[in-house]
């Protein structure tokens, strides 16, 4: 059900934050490996790093609260667990999760659609459309020839597009999207139609450079950093509430070996 663009949730031998989540037909499986992504800015360095494919593992920090390091508790103790996660944590997490099923090796990109009751509605991330081999198209950026069919950009489904298609339910509408990357302009029309009316991202695309190989376009030919502008322009003009998430606390879980 959820594997729109080789899109699945089932997670492949890598080291990242894991989380299990069943919610409404959902399901997020455990990878075996190791990973740490704190909120400090040298870890949010790293978490950038392991977004972009440069790092992929990060050493196991035991940190107080987590469950598995944590000393025994009072079994007489009748309040609740400190440190558990913030739901905004929870679901970027599950953003990130499920980016690293990505086989994208410069940008892995994940997605969560969350409902108003906090319920996860779908989840996706960047890849090729289904049923296309993942080593027989592309994955360079540039192309030394300068033909763009020899770039990855015409065939990828983005991680947005996907956690659509993904959806466990008949409307998205007045849900909210959690993105590891800001949505680019193709993106946001799609969530914009969809019914999507709050967008919550990690990383944020700046002011325009300007300095876009062509080779580098995003969809539509047009250089990313206009793709990026267009893109808030349309969430501003159509009342989609933008916030930038930076996680709250440590977070650091670890399954397998």
């Amino acid at each position: 059900m959820l594997d729109a663009s080789n899109a699945g949730i089932p997670i492949h031998h890598v080291s990242i934050l894991s989380i299990a989540a069943a919610v409404t037909g959902a399901c997020v499986g455990y990878y075996a490996g190791r990973w740490s992504l704190r909120s400090t800015a040298a870890a949010d360095r790293a978490a950038q790093r392991i977004h972009s494919g440069q790092l992929n593992e990060c050493k196991l920090e035991q940190t107080e609260g987590n469950t598995a390091t944590s000393q025994k508790t009072d079994p007489y103790n009748p309040l609740p667990r400190e440190g558990f996660l913030s739901w905004d944590d929870y679901f970027m997490a599950v953003a990130f999760l499920s980016a690293q099923r990505s086989k994208d090796p410069n940008k892995q990109v994940g997605a969560c659609i969350v409902s108003q009751d906090k319920i996860i509605l779908g989840i996706g991330y960047n890849g090729f459309p289904r049923g296309c081999p993942d080593s027989e198209l592309p994955w360079a950026k540039l192309s030394r020839s300068g033909d763009p069919l020899d770039t990855k950009y015409p065939y990828v489904c983005h991680a947005e597009l996907n956690a659509i298609l993904n959806k466990n339910t008949a409307s998205l509408h007045g849900a909210k999207m959690y993105v590891t990357m800001f949505p680019c302009n193709e993106c946001s029309k799609l969530l914009i139609q969809a019914g999507i009316r709050e967008i919550v991202y990690y990383e944020d695309k700046a002011a325009p450079v300007r300095d876009t190989s062509p080779n580098e376009a995003a969809p539509g030919n047009i250089r990313n950093e206009d793709a990026y502008a267009a893109s808030k322009r349309l969430l501003k003009m159509t009342g989609v509430k933008l916030r930038q998430h930076k996680l709250d606390r440590p977070i650091v879980f670890s399954l397998g070996t």
